[in-house]
């Protein structure tokens, strides 16, 4: 990893968002570190200046649930290595996020050098997780969920949720400023990706990555 480059933190914890601010540029001198509230505008910033060196993601956020903000920022920066920092640290929230991509699980409120030891770590190719996790096998269904969505284009994973609000191709249309056609081409892809053959179906497989159904009231 170019630790001369620069880093995005997604966390809607001003605090603590500064806080990782200053460990970025601190502990692994990054030159620059850009930083914000949700996953609406972490996607916008990589839209207009690019896929960064290190994205730092909080899992909840106002504009996510479960595993979505996850996956959409792997979808939207493929070669960008993703770590977690999340206060939700049972073994399934984790396995679950290593399952969708995540390089690297830091609880908050870590020491500097655990954000140190996780950089490194990836650095070396290797995915960093927390001493005290304990390897938790995701059911079948839901990490075929998660891979199935991890293959979906950034603007496929777009579509996808808005189908989840129950929004017909017309109103998607006009949301993402496209051609009608162009969203019903993305929706047959979008199936065709996750093996579905109706549009119910594709929001169930988008249900089973939520932390619903990995944890009952998680909250972090």
């Amino acid at each position: 990893m170019d630790a001369s480059g620069w880093a995005l933190v997604i966390d809607d914890h001003p605090l603590f968002c500064d806080a990782l601010e200053l460990t970025l540029r601190n502990v692994a001198s990054f030159k620059a570190v850009a930083t914000t509230d949700s996953l609406k505008s972490g996607l916008e910033i990589i839209a207009e200046d690019g896929a960064p060196d290190l994205v730092v993601l909080d899992l909840n956020l106002p504009d996510v649930t479960g595993m979505d903000g996850l996956i959409r920022i792997r979808n939207s920066a493929p070669g960008t290595p993703v770590i977690v920092v999340s206060s939700m640290t049972e073994n399934a929230i984790i396995s679950a996020a290593v399952q969708a991509g995540a390089a690297g699980y830091v609880p908050k409120h870590s020491p500097h050098v655990e954000f140190r030891n996780a950089l490194d770590a990836i650095a070396e190719g290797r995915t960093y997780l927390p001493d005290h996790f304990v390897a938790c096998p995701q059911p079948e269904g839901r990490a075929d969920a998660v891979t199935r969505l991890g293959s979906l284009t950034a603007q496929q994973a777009r579509i996808l949720e808005l189908i989840c609000d129950g929004k017909l191709n017309k109103q998607i249309a006009y949301d993402l400023s496209i051609a009608e056609t162009t969203v019903k081409a993305h929706v047959t892809a979008i199936m065709r990706k996750l093996g579905v053959q109706s549009r119910t179906q594709a929001v169930l497989v988008a249900q089973q990555a939520k932390f619903a159904s990995i944890l009952p009231n998680a909250d972090g």
